[in-house]
């Protein structure tokens, strides 16, 4: 293809005419001139360059033009774009005498981030703490106080007064095994209540306050439980022992501790036997509460025993003084005593006596006797008759 209608054909020179003969690559072109050389035919119609110099010439892409605008952001604006940041459209707000609100507004902000650092309220039940540059520096007791503003100083405010409780183990429902005094195990769970006495102890002399607690606790209570026996870890006396044991050994380890803590009580909430012999545990506190009522039963029986005997000893010394002083009066009284205690109770009187019936049933008379209205037959008086005499009938 050769004229204008090759596309890679040179353009016509100037001055040429338009007339569209190509004589070839090498006759016409001047060999220094590297503007003018093959026509792209992609390009748009009146631009003859590839260089873009020329009006209506257009550059080919270029690959950071190409990233530019297809990056993960997406295209970028330019900076004086309608919408951007420095565009026509978007002004800073101005004061009435032109001058920016800016500087207003930062300095309103750090006023105010100063009277908020400091400016304190410190509660009746309260105490504070002041660091300076993260060294205690002071207390501060309770009221409105200043200090210089953070970071210079910080605050720390804590309630001093209110009761705090610790339970061990934090889960009742989970098992805390003891060692007693008697090689036996028991579940407890108490709570252990405190509150601060010293702030700058609690604050800068333990870790962790809380935890220590615990930790001193559990280690009191093994010790005081491992100075009883399990029977008295069950009753009342024995776990108010406790209680007051484990307490002063707390206080101690913490004052040792610079904690500054006070340990106001422990209360033991629960005191059980281990959960696997457990059935075994109640079995043998029955047998124990059986054994105990058997022992008090016979305590009680012997008891009276010993009282009755005690009487009738002291009442023979008396029958005997008597005794010694009318033998015969004495020795007959006590027979009629003795045969009236033994006639109340037998249901036959036999009297030896003519002319009267030897056998009376007095039971049987008295009980009709009583059935009609009449009282009862009384028995022959021993004084008034000859001596009476038991039958075996």
């Amino acid at each position: 293809m050769a004229g204008k209608d090759n596309p890679w054909g040179k353009p016509p020179k100037d001055g040429d005419g338009g007339s569209g003969k190509d004589d070839g690559p090498s006759s016409e072109t001047p060999s220094g001139d590297k503007s003018r050389g093959p026509r792209n035919p992609w390009l748009p119609p009146g631009g003859s360059g590839s260089g873009g110099d020329r009006p209506g010439s257009r550059r080919p892409a270029n690959i950071e033009d190409i990233f530019k605008n297809r990056g993960p952001e997406g295209p970028r604006r330019r900076s004086g774009g309608p919408g951007g940041p420095g565009g026509p459209n978007f002004r800073m707000p101005q004061r009435p005498n032109g001058k920016s609100w800016l500087p207003l507004i930062i300095g309103g902000l750090v006023a105010l981030l100063l009277v908020a650092t400091s400016v304190h309220l410190v509660g009746p039940q309260e105490k504070a703490v002041v660091k300076t540059l993260g060294n205690y520096t002071r207390m501060l007791d309770s009221g409105l106080k200043v200090t210089a503003p953070w970071p210079i100083e910080t605050v720390e405010i804590e309630d001093v007064e209110g009761v705090r409780a610790v339970q061990v183990p934090e889960n009742r429902a989970q098992a805390k095994l003891i060692l007693t005094g008697d090689q036996n195990l028991v579940d407890l769970s108490y709570i252990v209540r405190w509150n601060i006495k010293d702030l700058a102890g609690f604050k800068f002399s333990l870790a962790d306050p809380i935890e220590t607690v615990r930790e001193v606790a559990e280690a009191a209570m093994r010790a005081s439980v491992a100075e009883k026996t399990l029977d008295e870890t069950f009753s009342g006396q024995g776990r108010a022992e406790i209680e007051l044991d484990v307490r002063e050994r707390m206080q101690r380890a913490l004052d040792a501790y610079n904690a500054g803590i006070t340990v106001i009580g422990v209360e033991i909430d629960k005191a059980d036997p281990p959960a696997d012999v457990v059935d075994a545990f109640r079995d043998v506190s029955v047998a124990e509460q059986n054994a105990d009522a058997a022992r008090n039963q016979a305590r009680g029986y012997a008891q009276q025993v010993l009282a009755q005997a005690e009487g009738e000893a002291e009442a023979f010394d008396k029958v005997y003084e008597q005794y010694r002083l009318a033998p015969e009066v004495t020795r007959q009284r006590l027979y009629y005593e003795t045969m009236e205690r033994v006639l109340s109770q037998t249901d036959k009187t036999i009297v030896e006596t003519d002319g009267v019936q030897t056998y009376l049933p007095l039971p049987e008379v008295n009980r009709r006797r009583s059935a009609n209205g009449v009282g009862p037959v009384a028995p022959p008086s021993q004084s008034s008759g000859p001596q009476a005499n038991t039958g075996g009938q």
